[in-house]
């Protein structure tokens, strides 16, 4: 049992609570998932099953989307709707709509993160939210990420009321916050703020459509279709550069070989999708030591 299981995460469950749940279904240990998700935040986690889990390190990095409602008027202990609110202000005038498209305008592209406490970065060797739950604020390192797009969703002129809500749509590099940056968003606009509802729509190209729930899952399992509801690693790795290669160096990339790096992919700098026989079997990263030579990074298994 080899692929990508599109699931759809519920509200209230988190990242690890899913992979625990498709391990006991799947009667599997080789289930491991491609990103953290908040627990009240719900949509598409990819779950990787079998060989599909030594890639899973480069489905992280593929982008992502969300749509999300942000909240001016009260922040959060935790930046979004689960957490205790630390501070209010009324919404004194009304905001136009062309003062947040501004905030979104100057918020798109790379910008810079401090991952809130309640989070799972670590800090010598503990996660944030351990810190946060003792009531502790540590210092905590800063991150770029790339915000591709960042648009409003309705079309509403005017925005008043003690506290006003708003619908966005964010393409994101791996790493972004989203309820960081409705706090940042807020912060620009002159209000505490939190992201009040989120829903990731697609990760490593899974969209919702393809997705599919626990009881699924669990049903799929009952009637022996569950390999049919597994997507293909190849779907998720689409972002790296590609190599097709034939049966004599397929042997070699079994064996764990070093390869020389062909001419059209002299310049690359990313890690390369090896092929055989249109399927995956190894990512190759150039040569440390070695110029024009790459080396295996992960052998898959060729099916």
């Amino acid at each position: 049992m080899n692929g990508i299981l599109p699931l759809w995460k519920p509200a209230g469950f988190t990242s690890h609570d899913c992979v625990m749940k498709v391990r006991k279904l799947l009667k599997t240990k080789k289930v491991g998932h491609t990103g953290t998700l908040d627990p009240s935040v719900t949509g598409v986690l990819p779950i990787a099953i079998g060989n599909a889990t030594k890639v899973v390190q480069y489905i992280i990095e593929a982008g992502k989307s969300y749509e999300g409602v942000v909240t001016l008027g009260k922040s959060t202990t935790t930046e979004d709707q689960d957490g205790e609110v630390v501070a209010a202000k009324p919404i004194e005038k009304p905001i136009t709509r062309e003062e947040i498209l501004a905030v979104l305008k100057q918020l798109t592209g790379e910008i810079v993160q401090v991952p809130p406490m309640f989070s799972a970065v670590k800090v010598n060797g503990k996660r944030l939210y351990e810190y946060a739950r003792e009531g502790k604020t540590v210092e905590r390192p800063e991150r770029r990420v790339t915000i591709y797009e960042l648009e409003l969703l309705d079309n509403q002129e005017s925005y008043a009321g003690d506290t006003v809500s708003f619908p966005i749509r964010v393409k994101c590099s791996k790493g972004t916050y989203i309820r960081t940056l409705a706090v940042t968003i807020g912060e620009m606009l002159g209000y505490p703020t939190h992201m009040s509802k989120l829903v990731r729509t697609s990760a490593a190209g899974i969209v919702e459509e393809q997705c599919i729930t626990l009881e699924d899952v669990a049903e799929a399992m009952e009637r022996g279709t569950i390999q049919e509801k597994l997507l293909p690693i190849e779907l998720t790795l689409e972002q790296l550069p590609k190599y097709e290669i034939h049966d004599t160096l397929a042997v070699g990339v079994k064996n764990g070989s070093v390869l020389p790096i062909p001419d059209f992919l002299e310049n690359v700098e990313q890690p390369i999708a090896i092929y055989y026989e249109q399927k995956i079997i190894a990512i190759y990263k150039k040569h440390p030591t070695k110029t024009g030579l790459m080396k295996p990074d992960r052998v898959l298994l060729v099916n």
